[in-house]
């Protein structure tokens, strides 16, 4: 592990916080101080930061079947039932990774894992998604064109990745955006209302098995899937 994320994910400091403290010559490996953000720490090495030994926290990963009417947020002002409210106590330090709005339902991965939040969510990692829509009307396939081309929202163009149409209401989207409420105001945009919106695969990751309300905890193997091929595991 590079010594920048060694250093973040034992609660020192945020990744760019981290950097700076390890060029400020503040960091020890075995003894010998290190200004190398990209130094490798094995399990067995020594990390000191001002002479206080650290050690990186444990990284846990939930997959959490996020059902209709709670919205993904710690606390809420107006005291609707949040995701949190679905997994124990000891899982509420997690973070979630982007979010799902409370009337729609489906994956939702919750981790303390900084690295894999970014690459879940960054633009440029284009981490498809996969969401199954329910539709107001039947989808009409003369509407296929303004979909490939996009939709202009406030935002910018907003566009999916595929779209395929499974029977006269119901239609599978790929996008790789994260725009707000993405799906629902495409849609609106060219005359059709979501009923019922949810995501049903994270990259490669997908559950069939898991309930409305249910979590459990990513296998190793889907963690790396998840990470990608050459990524730092």
């Amino acid at each position: 592990m590079r010594l920048n994320r060694y250093l973040a994910q034992s609660g020192i400091a945020s990744r760019r916080a981290v950097e700076e403290i390890i060029l400020a010559g503040r960091v020890s490996i075995n003894g010998a101080v290190c200004t190398e953000l990209s130094r490798q720490v094995a399990a067995t090495d020594s990390v000191k930061v001002d002479g206080k030994l650290v050690r990186p926290a444990e990284s846990i990963y939930v997959l959490l079947n996020k059902p209709v009417d709670y919205v993904t947020t710690r606390s809420d002002d107006r005291a609707r039932p949040t995701i949190y409210e679905l997994l124990p106590r000891n899982l509420h330090r997690l973070a979630h990774v982007g979010r799902l709005d409370i009337d729609s339902e489906g994956l939702l991965i919750l981790t303390n894992d900084g690295d894999l939040t970014l690459r879940l969510t960054h633009p440029r990692y284009k981490m498809p998604k996969e969401y199954l829509v329910t539709l107001d009307r039947e989808f009409s396939m003369t509407d296929i064109p303004k979909i490939k081309k996009g939709v202009y929202l406030a935002e910018g163009r907003a566009r999916f990745d595929s779209l395929t149409k499974l029977n006269s209401r119901q239609v599978r989207v790929v996008l790789t955006q994260g725009l707000t409420r993405q799906v629902r105001r495409v849609f609106a945009a060219i005359g059709y209302k979501v009923r019922r919106l949810q995501r049903t695969k994270i990259g490669p990751l997908s559950d069939t098995v898991l309930k409305p309300g249910e979590y459990r905890l990513l296998r190793p193997a889907e963690v790396a899937k998840l990470r990608g091929p050459g990524s730092e595991k």
